[in-house]
């Protein structure tokens, strides 16, 4: 069993066949498995997002990208005589789009008694998710049975409105003369309507008197109940095919009536009009496109072209710009999650767009830059992950996602002196106005400050577990700060390249380790951790241990030298450190030793030792604690690595295609482990993760177009003309409240960083002498002070200070106190 009714439900007795449906309020909802083998919406103004999993409709979104509203519309194929057959269970389908970068979905199921091919798009023009069934009996014509008995289609739908199946209504009723079933959790509401007109529709109770649990007691449908009270339903109807064909509408609304008006009058025009129209929409976003190099051949090219379309298909309607991470819920079919991946992150928000600049689609980019510039937090924050609308989801704060957004700008400023097919003249002028307009610029200076009031330790890493300081944060956020410098007014231009060249000098300090039991077991010097502890800053060691989530109790601190990531790779990236550095080679070396595995289909790489997101070694569903498997958007970090490092990228392009499901989708990660075909586990194949992840489809897309630029496409080129991969000379050692640091290397100057105007009161000889100084504002919300004199002391002086603060009319109460020890 892959999905919903447990295979041990026990049989009940059989109950009226007509009126209320027993069984209230249903077994508890969980929603769809993220196993998806297609993604689509239109492109043109309908409302729907539709999702394909086990060759059905599983779940589709209305009236915004994240908003789920049915677990699945699946299928039953019946004689009537005993004979039925469940479509997702029972045969071997073939799912692929109708062609490349077109999001028209074709699904042929193939079974020894019948073939069931689904053609499923969206309707253009109205709320409607539209499927032509066609159905193939493939008995032979004279035989008895196909005469006396012939086959009939039984659609199955279960709704999930209002987020969940824990209080939705069902029944089955007319709109204007016609069958429909109804569905309703307020101000939710949709509406199956089929042609042929349905002979026999049913709702019922999931796990008690659904349609499914009919044809498991008797072998056909029975029952025909019209109506139920709150809990978790679904609803089924009769199809009978004189000539296989039927066609399919669900539709959605505010009202009953609504969605019954939007499913009954798509099924009066002709399915191949619409169907089309869909296919021709497509093909014209695909117009303005940058087509896949030829050097990428058939099916890469083909690959590109559909991860466009996921791309695309991730996009909201109603919000312009939004992006949700996935059209899928992990692990879905275990659990009743409300949020799931269909939610905005800004940081795979700016991947995504990142990828849409890459693809010429910089109109779509550029709606995702306004979008972000709406969505700031007033501190110059993003939340760490938000509904569509702008309103958090999980609280947590991530540095980097204040780092992307700025990122995006210069990426997007850089496109600007390109002429891109389908963008000239006032769609041009108003491009340029858009990424250069105040409201852009004083977002990048919301950003920035946010960035240098809190940096450079994170409240939570990229993976949103620990807190502290990681390769893979500090390196946006250092090109970050450099790119801001371009479109700041002085003072806080300056300041920012400063604490840029301050932080970049500083990340071996806070982040490499040398001479370690795991170095020595390796035969390396040393290597970048995965995270160091935030107390690195106020002198504890970069072994100092940290916590780390999905593990079990009493497993979840980890000295931070004993964890190595993949993170690293985001120095070269962003143009911080060069390819060939002898750390960062010292490092990959780790990386593969400790966290690539083979599969069949490529390599894959582990997020960090000891990562505990992901199945259990048996194969059960990750339920907080499990094992992390391998994710393919490492395989494409590696390919542009690979780049980078003068080598051939297109084998990393090839494993990520191959790491995709059988439709073309990416998952968030693949099953590395021995295969489990009962738990539908395979090496090398999608796990029970997120799928697709508009961020691994984005970082295939770019990495196809680094491969055929010759270089990587989204390395900042101001952080790159500013280090090219060389780590400035540390010049300043700087103390704040939040890194109190007790030492400093003797030839530095000490900067005192503080969030408030400030007069700083020191001495340079034990208090014999003292000195006033006061700190100058840098205008991002930091005043510093630069000690004269400091980066004149030997090893073992000492500065003392204090503090006023004149707005609150006070002293601080307590000194500090920095000793200067030997630079090393």
């Amino acid at each position: 069993m892959t999905d919903d009714t447990p295979p041990d439900d026990p049989i009940l007795p059989l109950p009226p066949s007509s009126g209320r449906a027993p069984g209230a309020p249903g077994i508890p909802p969980t929603w769809s498995s993220s196993a998806k083998d297609a993604v689509g919406t239109s492109h043109y103004s309908s409302r729907v997002w539709f999702t394909v999993g086990h060759g059905i409709l599983n779940e589709v979104y209305w009236p915004r990208v994240d908003r789920p509203q049915i677990r699945d519309l699946g299928f039953i194929v019946a004689d009537d005589a005993g004979f039925w057959s469940e479509v997702k269970r029972d045969t071997d389908a073939e799912v692929c789009f109708v062609e490349p970068g077109v999001p028209a979905v074709v699904a042929v199921h193939r079974h020894p008694r019948y073939e069931l091919t689904l053609r499923i798009c969206a309707d253009d023009h109205a709320d409607v998710v539209r499927i032509e069934a066609r159905l193939l009996d493939r008995l032979a014509p004279d035989d008895p049975a196909r005469t006396a008995h012939p086959l009939r289609l039984y659609p199955l739908v279960a709704p999930h409105l209002g987020f969940s199946g824990t209080h939705n209504r069902a029944w089955t009723g007319f709109y204007k003369g016609r069958p429909v079933l109804f569905a309703a959790n307020d101000p939710y509401a949709l509406a199956l309507a089929a042609e042929p007109r349905p002979s026999r529709l049913s709702v019922g109770y999931v796990g008690a008197s659904d349609g499914w649990q009919d044809f498991a007691r008797h072998g056909r449908m029975t029952w025909s109940y019209d109506s139920t009270d709150e809990g978790n339903v679904a609803g089924m109807i009769e199809l009978p095919l004189d000539d296989g064909v039927a066609q399919i509408a669900l539709g959605f609304g505010r009202r009953p009536e609504e969605a019954a008006l939007q499913a009954t009058s798509a099924l009066v025009g002709h399915f191949g009009s619409a169907w089309d129209e869909y296919i021709a929409n497509w093909r014209s976003f695909l117009r303005t496109c940058v087509r896949p190099s030829e050097q990428l051949g058939d099916e890469l090219g083909r690959f590109y072209l559909d991860s466009a379309a996921v791309l695309r298909t991730h996009q909201d309607r109603v919000v312009p710009g939004a992006t949700v991470a996935s059209l899928s819920i992990p692990w879905g079919n275990t659990r009743n999650d409300l949020g799931g991946y269909h939610l905005v992150w800004s940081r795979d928000l700016v991947e995504s767009a990142g990828a849409l600049v890459a693809l010429g689609a910089r109109a779509s980019a550029s709606r995702t830059l306004a979008y972000l510039v709406a969505t700031q937090e007033p501190d110059g924050h993003w939340a760490q992950n938000q509904w569509v609308d702008g309103v958090p989801y999980w609280r947590g704060v991530q540095l980097d996602e204040a780092a992307y957004p700025i990122l995006l700008v210069g990426a997007l400023r850089r496109s600007g002196g390109t002429h891109v097919h389908g963008q000239v003249g006032d769609e041009a002028a108003a491009f340029a106005h858009l990424v250069t307009g105040p409201a852009v610029d004083r977002m990048i200076a919301a950003a920035a400050s946010f960035i240098a009031r809190t940096g450079p330790a994170t409240q939570q890493d990229r993976w949103e577990e620990n807190a502290g300081l990681t390769p893979s944060t500090l390196a946006p956020v250092v090109a970050g700060l450099v790119v801001a410098a371009e479109h700041l007014p002085e003072p806080a231009a300056t300041y920012c390249l400063e604490l840029a060249d301050d932080w970049n000098a500083s990340i071996e300090e806070w982040t490499y380790v040398r001479g370690t039991p795991l170095a020595q077991a390796h035969g390396v010097d040393g290597y970048y951790v995965r995270i160091a502890s935030p107390d690195v800053l106020a002198g504890a060691p970069i072994s100092t241990p940290i916590p780390v989530r999905n593990r079990p109790a009493g497993q979840s601190l980890v000295p931070a030298d004993e964890m190595i990531g993949t993170d690293f790779l985001a120095l070269v990236r962003f143009g911080l450190r060069r390819a060939d550095d002898p750390r960062i080679l010292a490092t990959l070396q780790l990386a593969d030793a400790l966290l690539r595995t083979e599969t069949p289909n490529g390599p894959l790489w582990h997020r960090y030792t000891g990562d505990g997101y992901g199945e259990h070694a048996d194969g059960r569903p990750y339920d907080g604690t499990g094992i992390g498997r391998g994710w393919p958007l490492l395989v494409g970090e590696r390919g542009h690595y690979e780049l980078e490092a003068g080598r051939d990228a297109r084998p990393y392009l090839e494993a990520m295609r191959r790491l995709g499901s059988r439709g073309g989708m990416l998952p968030e990660q693949d099953w590395d482990a021995d295969d489990i075909p009962e738990r539908g586990l395979f090496r090398g194949r999608p796990s029970g993760s997120a799928m697709p992840l508009a961020w691994a489809h984005a970082e295939f897309m770019k990495l196809a177009r680094s491969v055929a630029l010759g270089h990587v496409i989204d390395r900042p080129e101001a952080a790159w003309q500013r280090y090219h991969g060389i780590a400035p000379r540390a010049v300043r050692a700087t103390w704040r409240f939040s890194a109190p640091r007790p030492t400093m290397p003797a030839g530095r100057l000490l900067r005192f960083e503080l969030l408030a105007p400030c007069r700083v009161h020191y001495s340079l000889d034990g208090w014999q002498t003292t000195y006033d100084l006061d700190a100058r504002d840098t205008q991002l919300g930091v005043w510093v002070a630069d000690i004269p004199g400091s980066d004149q002391l030997p090893a073992g002086a000492v500065v003392d200070a204090t503090f006023y603060w004149p707005q609150a009319g006070r002293w601080e109460g307590r000194d500090v106190r920095v000793a200067v020890v030997e630079a090393t």
